[in-house]
């Protein structure tokens, strides 16, 4: 996973994931869409292919790249573990809400 983080932490990369989740796309159509030369986004689809996040598909004389689920998946499960201390910061934030729209109505009602 840690290759995962460190390959998204990259702007350029973290675009052309962002890309690829819509549809697969060959290497010049991800450079034109983000306006990057053709070797340097090259470089990036290889960086996110030894990463395991994209894999590569030959068609004719194109390489069409689209994104992998399994590592995705494993950055779900792995944020999943995190999701409960959210959701409980949340419940007290709606608690703490709910207990001054409270007070703000029986203020109201003292007038």
């Amino acid at each position: 996973m840690n290759k995962t983080f460190k390959s998204l932490s990259e702007p350029n990369r973290f675009q052309i994931v962002e890309l690829l989740k819509k549809e697969p796309l060959s290497v010049g159509e991800v450079a034109e869409r983000l306006q990057l030369s053709q070797p340097q986004t090259s470089k990036h689809l290889r960086a996110l292919m030894n990463a395991g996040l994209v894999e590569v598909n030959a068609v004719a004389n194109r390489r069409i790249y689209k994104l992998r689920g399994e590592p995705f998946k494993e950055l779900d499960n792995w944020l999943h573990s995190y999701r409960h201390i959210w959701n409980e910061k949340f419940d007290r934030l709606d608690d703490y809400l709910q207990e001054l729209q409270k007070k703000d109505e029986d203020d109201d009602g003292k007038d």
